[in-house]
């Protein structure tokens, strides 16, 4: 009699599915992804005050980005290799697929990732490992607070390091969509920009963070805390479906392309679509941070 495989979870996992799973002793990493747009030093330390045990902290500036070379005044010179632009440039598939091997995931591991910011971190390492071939990759819903609610125990401070592992990428199961792509079906039917920005920073009123104000023309808005319940877990399946049809009005879901500020927030738009058993939309990683960095490029407020 052969064992069966173990449940594969590729989009959310709960906190007492991922206890169960522990408690089975699946092949198993948990990523630690929490992180603080406005004090990036922030993630790391609320990780090393308490994670879940054995852990491995993600941290969006190095290990989730390729911010390249930095100049004394912050400017970023991405590396060449870099797969977007933008204020968060995606690694290449290979130095990500070097950094999961330096972690010591492997191809066979199922990956649950968290966060404490309703998955606005998280999303982008499940992006990622989906983009890299990975399909048994979840968020872990309701994040770190869930997991403590579900009677998860802590750790704190570092973990041991773990072996090197040899990761192998697999064809993409994810679309990673290009400014040049973007600009080339402005206005066509083809595609549907969906912003996950906060609906004042979209319409151009304030822009905390990038040099210009506004967005990618004809782009829809669905900031992307609109995808939690109070619960701070995504809502559920139908509701999701339901208001994605009706922000979408008519357009083809497939046609949709994510983006927000620099490719992290829009992912959570894009995981509950895949929620809601919609098809699989396309993610511009570079988004408005890449988009207004070239004044040649339209602009649309209000």
């Amino acid at each position: 009699m052969t064992t069966p495989m173990p449940q594969h979870f590729t989009t959310l996992i709960s906190a007492e599915q991922l206890l169960a799973l522990r408690a089975a002793g699946a092949r198993l990493m948990v990523f630690d992804c929490s992180f603080d747009l406005m004090n990036p030093a922030a993630g790391e330390e609320q990780y090393h005050q308490s994670h879940i045990p054995g852990a491995v902290y993600a941290d969006l500036d190095t290990a989730l980005s390729d911010q390249g070379v930095v100049e004394p005044d912050g400017t970023h010179h991405p590396h060449t290799d870099a797969a977007s632009g933008g204020r968060h440039p995606l690694p290449s598939r290979e130095k990500f697929a070097m950094w999961l091997c330096h972690v010591g995931f492997a191809n066979d591991m199922q990956a649950v990732v968290y966060d404490r910011q309703n998955a606005n971190y998280c999303g982008r390492l499940w992006w990622m490992l989906k983009w890299a071939g990975h399909e048994p990759v979840a968020v872990l819903d309701g994040g770190l607070q869930a997991w403590q609610a579900a009677g998860g125990d802590l750790a704190s401070g570092d973990e041991p390091a773990h072996f090197q592992s040899n990761f192998t990428l697999g064809a993409p199961l994810r679309r990673l969509v290009n400014t040049r792509q973007v600009q080339a079906a402005l206005g066509s039917g083809a595609q549907t920009i969906v912003d996950a920005r906060a609906a004042p920073r979209f319409r151009g009123e304030v822009e905390p963070l990038d040099p210009v104000a506004g967005h990618i023309p004809g782009a829809l808005n669905r900031p992307f805390s609109q995808n939690m319940g109070a619960d701070g877990r995504f809502k559920p399946a139908a509701q999701l479906k339901a208001e994605f049809e009706a922000l979408l009005q008519g357009r083809d879901p497939a046609s949709v392309v994510h983006q927000c500020g620099s490719g992290v927030s829009a992912v959570p738009n894009l995981l509950a679509m895949e929620v809601a058993g919609l098809p699989t939309a396309g993610l511009y990683a570079g988004s408005w941070s890449e988009w207004c960095s070239d004044p040649s490029r339209p602009v649309e407020r209000g």
